[in-house]
């Protein structure tokens, strides 16, 4: 199993109130990718938005800057907004930032969470499904083709126009992250795709079936679901100590998940509930590493995944604190998962 970190660069005030720069973000960034390469982790995936408390709006930049500072670190989106921007462009961007890194950019490709990037590109929500299905199509088309013939709804046609620079790779893996839908789960699986579902509340447990029905379709569909890739992706903050980790994560992770919640009419987070989603089988990752490794370990066992990506910086968490996570991480329990597995 591969042990990454996912980022959306987040950008708000810390517990005094206080908020760094976006260029102190991006400095900070840049030093968690190159600790996360230095503590031996596989994958680093940053994501994109478009509002003003998160830094990156275009990962394929900051991932290309990441691609020379590393060396061996898988480099992802977390994730990539296909269906308000244009496949043709999506995959040159990372095909260059595959060639920079030499291999080992990835492209994980979702409808997005938050909705700006509709207005701002010019999209109508209405077609939110549409949009993604077709877009996803082209992209794969250009990912197996130098010279692509394609035509759909929402962009021009294509009448055999080669698409470069071509990746490093012979073809550019692609990802396509899931949030808890039949639906989203049964496009990835048709299609041959990687599937990237994030667990960001409940009961890691309950999202078992959604496996179970990835790979049983990906049989039906002719493909070889042991070649397929399956990501969780938790929320994670990992301390000396437990109480310690609790405590210091508890206040930038209720800030951001009670400001997003208003925006959706959840109730603000509470501590009871904050300390129910840290219990053994609740799905965020916050602890000890002893405590992170068993989690871990659980949900291998409920999924057999192939990756899971650890999201540490929920809010604007301290810096030097999530390069100590980040550390705790990659020499304590990344050594610890890779042992149980039967991996060094």
């Amino acid at each position: 199993m591969e042990l990454g970190l996912s980022t959306f660069v987040e950008l708000t005030p810390d517990s005094t109130g206080k908020m760094i720069t976006p260029h102190e973000r991006m400095k900070n960034l840049m030093e968690e990718v190159e600790l996360a390469e230095q503590v031996g982790l596989d994958v680093f995936a940053i994501g994109e938005h478009h509002r003003p408390d998160f830094v990156v709006s275009a990962p394929t930049v900051a991932l290309g800057a990441a691609a020379v500072r590393t060396n061996r670190i898988k480099l992802s989106s977390a994730v990539t907004v296909l269906s308000s921007d244009d496949p043709v462009r999506v995959f040159q961007q990372f095909a260059t930032v595959d060639l920079l890194s030499e291999g080992r950019a990835e492209i994980m490709a979702g409808r997005g969470s938050f909705i700006e990037s509709f207005p701002l590109f010019g999209y109508d929500l209405k077609d939110y499904d549409t949009l993604f299905s077709e877009k996803l199509d082209l992209l794969i088309k250009i990912n197996e083709n130098e010279k692509v013939t394609w035509s759909g709804e929402h962009r021009a046609s294509i009448n055999n126009l080669g698409v470069y620079p071509r990746p490093y790779q012979k073809k550019l893996p692609i990802w396509v992250a899931i949030g808890g839908t039949p639906e989203s789960v049964h496009r990835a699986a048709t299609l041959g795709l990687h599937m990237a579902l994030a667990i960001i509340g409940g009961a890691p447990n309950r999202f078992a079936p959604y496996v179970a029905y990835y790979r049983d379709v990906a049989k039906s569909a002719g493909h070889d679901a042991d070649q397929l890739g399956v990501g969780i992706h938790s929320h994670c903050f990992i301390a000396d100590e437990s109480q310690q980790a609790a405590d210091e994560f508890f206040p930038s992770y209720s800030y951001m998940m009670s400001r997003i919640g208003k925006e959706r009419g959840w109730p603000p987070m509470s501590r009871a509930q904050y300390d129910d989603l840290r219990s053994p089988h609740g799905s965020l990752l916050v602890g000890s590493p002893q405590e992170i490794i068993d989690k871990i370990l659980y949900e291998y066992e409920l999924f057999k995944n192939t990756r899971f990506l650890a999201h540490m910086t929920v809010g604007s968490m301290p810096h030097k604190k999530v390069l100590r996570s980040i550390e705790l991480y990659g020499t304590v329990v990344a050594p610890a998962i890779r042992k149980a597995l039967g991996k060094s």
